[in-house]
This record gives C-alpha cells, structure tokens and sequence, in this order.
C-alpha cells in the first residue's frame, strides 16, 4: 500500500520546532508496518529528528547553526532576499530536506525522547508544505 498526502504546516518564525503532533493530526490511519517518509517542499527550512523533551535542546540548536552560518555574511551573493536567505538555504542544506520514520504497530516507531523539528531558518518563512508519503501492509 503507498498513500501520498500534502500536509500544511503553519507559518513560524525562525527556530527549531516541535511539529510531530501537527504533523499526526493530519496523517490518516497509519498502516501495521510500513515506513512514513516526509518531504518539505521549500529550499530555506529542513526537517529534524531531535530531543522532544527540554525545550532547551531547540534554543542550542538555533545558536549552533546561526554560529556556523550566520546572516549578512559580507562574502555572500545571493542577497535579493534579504539577509536571512542565504544563510537560510546553507541550513536547510546541512539538516536536509527529508525523513524517514518507520512504522509499527500502526504508530511512528520513534525513539523515547525524538520529535519531528521544523527547523525554520527564515525569520518569517511562512507557511510550510509537507508531502508524505506512507509505505506499508
């Protein structure tokens, strides 16, 4: 059985957030054994599986990643967006732009403390597409 679905995710701004509940609220009956694969269509954010307990977790990550590519880098080309895009597009190159979840028993077979991230590397980056893609018996 495949089943493939658009998901909406709604506008953030920039960080690393907690979205496995948004993302199950829209998701239809899971299959017994499968894989759940999630896809987000935008080139300046990236999905994440990470800690889901201490918000904290979210507030380093941010800091790490703006320290490794910040803003404004004066070596920059591309700056017709702003001075959050490039950097942005970098980001969302190192997290990627997938992921891929196994099911069992019917439910996302994830680790204790992992959520799903959002990781929105825009300040104001709107609203986000998901499309997923469910594989299973």
């Amino acid at each position: 059985m495949f089943q493939q679905i658009q998901l909406i995710l709604k506008p953030r701004c920039r960080g690393f957030h907690l979205v496995t509940s948004e993302i199950l609220s829209q998701l239809p009956t899971l299959p017994k054994v499968g894989l759940l694969h999630l896809f987000i269509q935008h080139t300046s954010c990236g999905l994440s599986l990470n800690e889901n307990y201490d918000p904290d977790v979210r507030v380093d990550m941010e800091t790490i990643f703006d320290r490794l590519v910040p803003d404004g880098h004066p070596s920059y080309v591309h700056t017709l967006e702003g001075p959050d895009d490039m950097a942005a597009h970098a980001k969302s190159s190192l997290v990627g732009a997938s992921l891929t979840i196994p099911i069992t028993d019917g439910r996302l077979n994830l680790g204790t403390w992992q959520g799903i991230y959002l990781c929105e590397f825009r300040n104001e980056g709107g609203q986000r597409k998901v499309i997923a893609t469910i594989m299973g018996e």
